[in-house]
């Protein structure tokens, strides 16, 4: 009898064990795959503007119904957790999981992306983070280590707003102009103004004040700043717009359940189609939507071949200084404009090198 006992005690010591280690196995897996996550979002938007009301909720809100409720949200807007020009480091730094950064408002830290921010026109916004997406993933990746990136573009378009009225080049002479930086800065630069770079929070005051003339920004934070109300022109010229992105927290990322991560990927590559906002449609939309509030001139063509060989020959210095520290600038421009044609965006004045 307790021979027989002895002998039964391993093997209910060895099926305990497996048990034990086959519970480990399992279970983890089904926690995994029913894990919920809340995804702190931030950016500088104003909270009841266009981009969190019809873009980054409805973002988020698509991101929740795929994952049938399993990922939810907390939306921190206009800066609340802080500064637009810190929202790249809020998110790397896990301050927030996920966000929006405007990369140009950090002069000379991402040299290569400003290729981003050349003066040109993209009629929509999906179009921009293609061609920034395909940038990422053939030249712009090495700049953004120790972050994951769901894309990154070049916004739309921006213009020129003024207090006063400009029509040629020699308008713009001794003008303090804001500039949203990136290639901007040397765009307005290029054209004989001062540019001044300032939050674009400050820039009402400042136009109403006459700290600045004018500013040199897209038609959808012309409306959701009010600047409409202190800039009473419009000059619709080719300036390009910043670079910026959607990025996640590294360490976010790697807590985010494999089968919500392609979630995640999919509609935040493809969040202005989802939402179906800055299309072909909007700028044409908003930019009827000034009415008689400012008044628009439009450049004659002759006037903006000249503005664009400006921007042209500014193009080839930026890239001489970039190639001179190593770096690939003609590549860049030259992709750039293989990737815009992809989605039929022109770069006409990008130069030949």
């Amino acid at each position: 009898m307790n021979n027989t006992v002895k002998s039964i005690k391993p093997l209910v010591i060895i099926t305990m064990a497996l048990l034990f280690f086959g519970c480990l196995f399992f279970v983890p897996h089904t926690v995994a795959k029913d894990k919920k996550i809340n995804i702190r979002f931030s950016t500088w938007h104003t909270p009841a503007g266009a981009d969190v009301q019809k873009l980054w909720v409805p973002m988020l809100e698509e991101m929740k119904k795929r994952s049938n409720g399993r990922i939810t949200y907390t939306m921190y807007a206009g800066g609340a957790l802080g500064k637009g020009p810190d929202h790249y480091d809020i998110i790397k730094t896990g301050l927030s999981d996920m966000g929006y950064a405007t990369l140009s408002w950090t002069p000379g830290r991402f040299p290569m992306t400003d290729v981003l921010s050349s003066p040109i026109s993209s009629p929509a916004k999906w179009k921009a983070a293609e061609a920034g997406r395909a940038m990422h993933d053939k030249l712009l990746h090495t700049e953004f280590k120790g972050i994951k990136v769901l894309h990154i573009n070049n916004c739309v378009m921006a213009h020129l707003w003024t207090t006063r009225k400009v029509e040629t080049m020699e308008d713009l002479k001794g003008m303090k102009i804001r500039s949203p930086g990136g290639l901007q800065t040397r765009a307005i630069e290029a054209l004989g103004a001062t540019p001044v770079f300032m939050p674009l929070g400050d820039v009402y005051l400042s136009m109403e004040t006459g700290v600045i003339e004018g500013v040199v920004t897209c038609p959808a934070l012309v409306k959701a700043f009010k600047l409409h109300e202190v800039a009473k022109f419009g000059t619709p010229a080719t300036f390009g717009c910043v670079s910026e992105g959607l990025f996640v927290n590294e360490r976010f990322w790697k807590r985010v359940p494999e089968d919500l991560k392609p979630i995640i990927e999919d509609v935040g590559k493809n969040a202005y189609k989802i939402a179906g906002i800055f299309d072909e449609h909007w700028y044409s939309e908003t930019m009827e939507g000034f009415g008689d509030t400012v008044e628009i001139s439009e450049l004659t063509p002759e006037e903006q071949a000249r503005w664009d060989k400006q921007f042209s020959d500014m193009l080839v210095t930026w890239a001489e200084e970039l190639e001179a520290k190593g770096l690939m600038a003609k590549q860049a421009l030259e992709l750039f404009k293989v990737e815009l044609e992809k989605v039929g965006v022109n770069f006409n004045i990008c130069p030949v090198f």
